[in-house]
């Protein structure tokens, strides 16, 4: 019996008072253990916007005469050959890619990518040049109350120039921001989900994958690679 009453109190107190079961109440309340508390409603709302996609774009493919945008999407058999490639599972299947062109030739590609941080989602955008090289990282939009470090381009300049051949992970090939740990890693597994994408469906079809960079190598020994052409 009491707890009938206990019941229907609780469903009068929510009628009346709608506001008291709110997005931001009970089911969404967030942990943080560094911080020993629940993160406060302005640290769950908060969002840094730094640039639009349509800026980032620009920024990835800026000598392209034209850019199109194409929708990759993954069977379950290429979503599971990526997540082979990576090391690690992802829920998207279907991923927007910007091309850029001059002529007949492809000069580079970019990839719009949200991965989570420590709490929250992160927006950033990750060019590829013709050969499957970072050519830059841009973070578009920051949700966590602290680590946007991970947008300064002294930060973000250590993933150009890498190849889905470099781990791109933090203690072997990518310095960490204290504090911002799991942003970084974030990242980082954004930017290799980005290149083995690339490779897998852009590259590779043409001729100019990974396969054949490894074939090279072995061909040539690791210093004619390194050195050569």
């Amino acid at each position: 019996m009491f707890t009938h009453v206990r019941l229907t109190l609780a469903v009068a107190m929510i009628v009346a008072f709608p506001g008291l079961m709110t997005t931001s109440a009970w089911a969404q309340r967030i942990w943080d253990s560094e911080l020993r508390r629940y993160l406060t409603e302005e640290e769950m709302s908060h969002a840094e916007v730094f640039m639009s996609e349509e800026e980032a774009v620009k920024l990835m493919l800026p000598k392209s005469q034209r850019i199109r945008k194409e929708m990759l999407r993954l069977s379950q058999e290429q979503k599971e050959l990526v997540e082979q490639r990576i090391g690690w599972k992802f829920p998207e299947e279907s991923f927007e890619v910007y091309i850029g062109e001059t002529g007949d030739k492809v000069d580079g590609y970019a990839m719009i990518h949200n991965t989570i941080g420590k709490h929250k989602h992160m927006t950033y955008m990750v060019g590829v040049d013709a050969k499957g090289r970072c050519a830059n990282v841009e973070l578009l939009v920051f949700r966590e109350a602290k680590g946007s470090e991970v947008g300064r381009k002294r930060f973000n300049s250590q993933y150009e120039g890498k190849t889905v051949l470099d781990p791109i992970r933090i203690n072997k090939d990518i310095i960490n921001i204290s504090g911002a740990t799991m942003s970084v890693r974030s990242i980082s597994a954004g930017v290799k989900r980005v290149l083995v994408l690339i490779d897998e469906f852009y590259l590779k079809p043409l001729g100019l994958g990974s396969d054949t960079i490894e074939a090279r190598r072995a061909e040539k020994g690791f210093f004619g690679f390194l050195f050569g052409e």
